[in-house]
């Protein structure tokens, strides 16, 4: 681990930044630089709806307002680090394939005390013979799921305080042989000894996965920051339908002046809001966007 750790932002390249996108992404260069740490992007391109030109503008995008950054990568130019990981928790036995569909998971009954979303068990125990009347009957590859001992986990998050949530049996690797969220996110974090997460709070609810996940690894738990999300006047996430949303649609000095007001500054670059910054005074609802 290195002595000051390091901050990152990682999009995905799925489509062009928006306000909001523009807005964490600062947030989480504030925080890594207002603390000294290294401050890293890396392209989440495991997805297959992802595009290579779209990450281009990303980064375009991330550079026009400001941002600097230590190092940049790609998910996809790392599959061995999430292979050998499945390979390390497979030869604990800590992994089970899964034949269920969405479909499946969401008709299946479950146990009285079970939270609500979490996997109901399915295959967690089926026998081998089992397993092959699974695999013919849906003619797919199975997904692995870690087998958990835990039904919630609690993490420290600087914004939100202690935050319990549930560990159920998570997939871990898609039936395509591609390395889930879950996994990639925590397995890359440690490889980049990422040591602080900022992200938005939709994403609190997958912490206590994320970090049960990194302690089976042996990997240190990251200070966890989920900021505040942008939304549109319905209370619903930033769309193409609510008008000027991506910078090429905004302009950088616009964008910059709607960033550093959300936050309660009059700032005018991401150097005089480093200035400002002190994440116990961000804001703790969601800023509200009016693109006019």
């Amino acid at each position: 681990m290195s002595p000051t750790g390091a901050g990152r932002f990682a999009p995905s390249p799925s489509a062009d930044l928006h306000i909001g996108n523009l807005r964490t992404a600062v947030l989480a260069w504030l925080f890594a630089r207002s603390t000294g740490r290294r401050f890293l992007l890396r392209v989440d391109d495991l997805d297959d709806r992802t595009h290579a030109d779209i990450a281009v503008r990303q980064l375009d995008d991330l550079a026009a307002i400001g941002l600097s950054w230590d190092a940049a990568e790609w998910q996809t130019q790392h599959p061995h680090r999430y292979e050998d990981a499945v390979a390390a928790l497979t030869g604990r036995g800590l992994l089970y394939e899964c034949y269920c569909s969405r479909r499946d998971i969401a008709q299946a009954p479950r146990a009285p005390h079970a939270p609500q979303g979490a996997y109901p068990g399915t295959c967690r125990d089926l026998t081998d013979t089992e397993r092959e009347v699974r695999r013919a009957e849906t003619g797919r590859p199975p997904a692995l799921r870690l087998r958990t001992d835990a039904i919630v986990y609690t993490v420290h998050d600087l914004l939100h305080g202690e935050y319990t949530g549930i560990v159920d049996d998570f997939v871990v690797r898609r039936g395509d042989g591609v390395a889930a969220y879950n996994l990639a996110v925590v397995v890359d974090d440690a490889e980049q000894d990422i040591d602080q997460v900022v992200r938005g709070d939709d994403l609190l609810p997958s912490s206590p996965r994320q970090a049960y996940l990194a302690r089976l690894l042996g990997y240190p738990e990251p200070t966890y920051a989920h900021v505040a999300l942008v939304l549109n006047e319905d209370g619903a996430r930033l769309a193409k339908r609510d008008g000027a949303v991506t910078l090429a649609e905004i302009g950088v000095e616009r964008a910059l002046t709607q960033i550093s007001s959300s936050l309660g500054w009059q700032a005018a670059t991401v150097e005089e809001m480093l200035v400002k910054f002190d994440p116990t005074r961000l804001p703790r609802h969601p800023w509200i966007y009016q693109p006019t």
